[in-house]
């Protein structure tokens, strides 16, 4: 198919590009990554893209590998704490953590559904990279987790049809945040011995401007609070797993101290967690 050939050619050369980025400015050479963790969900690659950016960057042969498919937005937040849990499992080794997103090549002409046209104005294309590790002064993942509510299948996702992947997009979840996210958040805080107060900022992906106000609201937190989520889905729309990385770019620019919740929401339907603490 067309559309998954445009997305082999362009997911590896993104990928490639994201990733040397990210180890200029870890000062690294490629051959110091242990493990490779490729998140991605708008297109099919077998070999996964991981096994594809290996030559193009140089790995070492001996490198680990995981392509994670399937989490279609969750993935950002999901990913990067899979790259916590293998790295925190041996310590020193250093997982390199690429998400890439080719949402405009989904667009499917003949579908002239509320769901297909809606998805072709609010997503776009994006790559991302981040290097994890048990070492360093950077910016510490200290949690994780995630809730999957029941039901909810119908909720987000892809439906293979004969012309490409058909967008699944509930008019619902806006409504789901408002009412069902605090206490999901809550449950997860609530684990780790910590609540809302103890949170210092919120790291959000934004899957649109309903679901952003849903967010804020769900959040006790005053329209306009998410101001970063909304400045990434105002400059670039949502890039599915990739969006939350833009978020936390432009959180950690501004080098603020404290503990910080990311949060993503994906297929399943599920709410992905993460807490970062920041000196």
């Amino acid at each position: 198919m067309e559309k998954n050939r445009l997305y082999l050619e362009h997911a590896v050369s993104l990928l490639e590009r994201a990733a040397s980025e990210c180890l200029a400015r870890a000062g690294l050479e490629a051959a110091a990554v242990d493990v490779v963790i490729a998140v991605s969900t708008s297109g099919i690659a077998t070999p996964s893209l991981d096994a594809r950016v290996m030559p193009r960057l140089g790995l070492r042969p001996d490198v680990e590998r995981l392509p994670v498919f399937g989490l279609g937005c969750a993935g950002g937040v999901l990913g990067l704490a899979r790259a916590a849990e293998m790295a925190l499992a041996v310590p020193g080794r250093r997982v390199l953590f690429l998400v890439v997103e080719l949402c405009g090549l989904t667009f499917r002409r003949h579908d002239r559904s509320n769901s297909n046209v809606i998805a072709t104005v609010l997503f776009g294309d994006a790559a991302a990279a981040a290097l994890v590790a048990c070492e360093g002064d950077g910016p510490a993942i200290t949690g994780w987790g995630e809730h999957t509510w029941p039901d909810t299948l119908n909720i987000m996702g892809w439906n293979i049809e004969e012309d490409g992947f058909g967008v699944l997009f509930s008019r619902d979840i806006p409504r789901i945040v408002h009412r069902e996210m605090r206490a999901a958040v809550d449950c997860y805080l609530d684990a780790r011995g910590l609540g809302l107060a103890d949170i210092d900022g919120f790291i959000c992906h934004p899957g649109g401007a309903k679901v952003v106000s849903a967010m804020e609201a769900a959040l006790g937190l005053p329209p306009g609070g998410l101001d970063h989520a909304r400045a990434v889905l105002r400059d670039y729309g949502n890039m599915s797993a990739a969006t939350v990385m833009f978020v936390l770019q432009r959180v950690l620019a501004e080098r603020p101290a404290g503990r910080y919740l990311m949060s993503t929401l994906g297929p399943g339907f599920t709410a992905a967690f993460l807490t970062i603490e920041m000196e």
